[in-house]
């Protein structure tokens, strides 16, 4: 959950934004140490005395300035390429949720259920319950299983959406006529919140998407009593 004056990332709660988070750190690291160095050539050449007038080209100098940068963005683009490849791989999902978004509103069906879907609407603020985040409340949160890998398809109904969930790693665009699919695994039970990503209209501030993620047991509990009362 983020906090007032956070300057870094949620703490993670998914495999993969574990992985973000190290590559972040990465890519941070090499481009500190880039700016350093370009600092001190730039306050070395102003504040020199030295000067030499005959110096026209340097095959020496060529070579390095050529292929330094190459390095440098092959250790970025490896492990960049690494965790891209992560994101998209989908194997055996245990539980497929079809996410849909409405202006303004999510709605959820659980497709391995034969009647399981609801409507995500964000609780007001005169409505909130001690304790509970005004503007990131839903009415219906999204109950997942914890460490079980979770497929969630994503489209739209009207304009176009973005299912997002920064702790989990997640950030899919929900397109009018198209069918996104991404994936997770919670790695922790917790509620983690996301909102949509993509301006959508008047009230697109007002779309909260809430994750739920429980002990297995809990999760059949939960469905059990969602499918008694549909």
């Amino acid at each position: 959950m983020a906090h007032p004056s956070q300057l870094g990332f949620q703490d993670a709660a998914s495999p993969v934004m574990e992985e973000l988070l190290h590559f972040h750190d990465h890519a941070l690291m090499i481009v500190f140490l880039i700016s350093t160095f370009v600092l001190y050539i730039i306050v070395a050449m102003v504040t020199t005395k030295l000067t030499n007038k005959f110096i026209l080209d340097s095959q020496e100098i060529e070579i390095i300035w050529t292929l330094l940068p190459a390095i440098i963005l092959v250790l970025i683009a490896l492990p960049s390429l690494r965790i891209l490849y992560l994101m998209d791989e989908i194997n055996d999902p245990h539980l497929t949720i079809k996410a849909m978004g409405h202006q303004w509103y999510w709605s959820y069906e659980y497709t391995d259920y034969e009647d399981l879907a609801f409507d995500s609407y964000m609780i007001p603020t005169q409505d909130l319950a001690p304790g509970q985040f005004r503007l990131l409340e839903a009415d219906h949160r999204m109950v997942v299983p914890a460490e079980s890998p979770i497929r969630v398809l994503i489209s739209a109904e009207d304009v176009l959406h973005s299912w997002a969930v920064p702790s989990l790693g997640v950030k899919m665009d929900a397109v009018p006529g198209r069918l996104n699919q991404t994936a997770f695994i919670a790695s922790r039970p917790g509620i983690f919140y996301g909102q949509c990503s993509e301006i959508c209209g008047a009230n697109h501030s007002f779309m909260p998407i809430v994750v739920e993620a429980v002990p297995l047991e809990h999760f059949e509990n939960w469905s059990s009593l969602m499918l008694e009362d549909a």
